[in-house]
């Protein structure tokens, strides 16, 4: 329970009807969830208008409420707050309603088109080696210590974001690390977190379909650094050519990694297998069970938060060697008779094209390569074709075959995807449209030393279709087709 004057501080009130000497016990900005004496902010959103669920937010027992606009009809004991705003007003609000506790531990942001799972969460595993309690937000789970929840979005809305810092706070969390999608900048839902650091991973095509322009894209990204404060930290890739537009307009002190000649973090690979990779970092030796020139990138940048956090650089390279791949991210398994399959969640070009390169530099004979691939419905439709172009020209077989299609036809996306495959290609592609049944036939195309990859969905455990999800795990298709079950 907090004051309502308490709680609009700096939220950007220009007007004020009613008292705010009102004790309110909750704040939302969905009308369904509004609860007696609790506040409802009245958002503008993509699909609706929070403006128009006023009323129903009044009668489910809000007593107070913030919008952009007074509605005709004003309710004499609810106080009504006008702002600009009403997004950027529920971040603040939402912050001093739990008492702001993202400045009461150390938050770092991670944001870019792909590498922010794995970044997270391996600050996340590192920190608690290290002896830190801390707390994880990312797109396959939301953790605190040792609890586990479930993650619905790369970033929560305010209320659900605050809240988790909050709980994090109160378990004992001395660092949380979060993932910041461009939706979650652009629409306002990490406004009001004081960030003690922030991360750049790269920039490749991706989410057009929300943001229509790359420019736009970058923009959005861009913002999160420049909205960090001065005595925070920056940390970008300079291995991608926007690594160092994301500082331009940022008052965050700034620092780099990559392979590049001057990173103030940088690596070289100095063998790689299946199991993993052995890299010289800072003058060490790290054996690392995680694979590939992506992965050795988001070692660094996790490496590069810890310094910058202040961690002991030898502790933190022999802790590096103990971290373990998040789930569906470059995931394998191999059956009894040697053919490997891979689960990724490559759903962007650049990502698919990492991961077969990856695969290609662990190719040691004649093996194949043989991807299954599919492309997301309801999204970013211009990367289709590309990502179908891709898998040909680096694999040895391509199955095409359905992602989540969600409200569209599974048949229209593939055959916008068979748009990138090249007449020279033909031969080499499969379409099977069922997911299970496409697993299985690259598994009996498969000869022993055979690579699968399977990419799009990784650590996902549903397809969504019309819908509808309906429960569907690639790595556990991929065991009961290997006879691994339980494995």
């Amino acid at each position: 329970m907090r004051l309502l004057r308490d709680i609009l501080y700096k939220a950007g009130a220009v007007e004020i009807q009613g008292s705010t000497n009102l004790a309110i016990l909750s704040v939302t900005a969905d009308s369904r969830k509004v609860e007696k004496n609790g506040l409802f902010v009245a958002v503008r959103g993509l699909h609706s208008d929070g403006h128009a669920f006023i009323t129903t937010a009044e009668e489910n027992g809000a007593i107070a409420v913030v919008c952009e606009e007074l509605p005709e009809v004003l309710q004499v004991k609810v106080s009504y707050i006008v702002v600009k705003n009403s997004a950027l007003a529920l971040g603040r609000i939402a912050s001093n309603f739990f008492d702001n506790p993202s400045s009461r531990i150390k938050v770092v942001g991670v944001t870019g088109t792909n590498g922010k799972t794995t970044v997270a969460t391996l600050l996340f595993q590192l920190f608690q080696t290290l002896g830190h309690p801390c707390g994880l937000l990312s797109t396959v789970k939301n953790q605190i210590g040792s609890e586990v929840l479930p993650s619905t979005h790369t970033t929560p809305d305010p209320v659900q974001l605050q809240s988790l810092l909050d709980r994090m706070v109160k378990a004992g969390c001395t660092y949380a690390f979060m993932e910041v999608s461009s939706h979650a900048v652009d629409q306002h839902r990490i406004h009001g977190v004081d960030f003690s650091g922030g991360v750049f991973t790269n920039l490749t095509h991706d989410h057009l379909d929300y943001h229509k322009t790359f420019e736009n894209y970058l923009a959005a990204k861009q913002r999160f650094f420049t909205e960090l404060p001065s005595d925070a930290f920056m940390l970008v890739n300079l291995d991608d050519e926007q690594g160092l537009t994301m500082s331009a307009f940022s008052k965050a002190s700034l620092h780099t990694y990559g392979f590049s000649q001057g990173a103030d973090f940088s690596c070289r690979i100095l063998e790689k297998e299946l199991g993993g990779m052995l890299l010289r970092l800072d003058d060490q030796d790290v054996w690392t069970p995680l694979i590939g020139v992506f992965n050795a990138s988001n070692l660094l940048a996790v490496y590069g938060v810890a310094v910058l956090l202040g961690q002991d650089k030898v502790n933190t390279l022999t802790a590096l060697s103990t971290l373990r791949s998040v789930e569906g991210r470059f995931q394998y398994v191999q059956s009894e008779e040697k053919i490997t399959a891979i689960v990724d969640y490559a759903h962007t070009p650049d990502a698919l094209e990492n991961v077969l390169r990856t695969i290609a530099e662990l190719r040691t004979g004649n093996e194949q390569v043989i991807t299954l691939v599919g492309c997301g419905g309801d999204r970013d439709a211009a990367k289709r074709p590309e990502m179908a172009r891709i898998a040909c020209e680096m694999s040895d077989k391509v199955i095409l075959t359905s992602d989540n299609p969600r409200s569209e036809e599974p048949e229209e996306i593939i055959r916008q995807m068979k748009v990138g495959v090249d007449a020279v290609h033909a031969k080499k592609v499969l379409v099977i449209t069922d997911r299970r049944e496409a697993i299985r036939t690259a598994s009996a195309l498969s000869k022993p030393g055979d690579i699968i990859l399977i990419a799009g969905k990784g650590h996902e455990k549903y397809q969504e279709i019309k819908g509808v999800k309906h429960p569907f795990d690639d790595m556990e298709e991929v065991k009961e087709t290997f006879n691994l079950q339980g494995s």
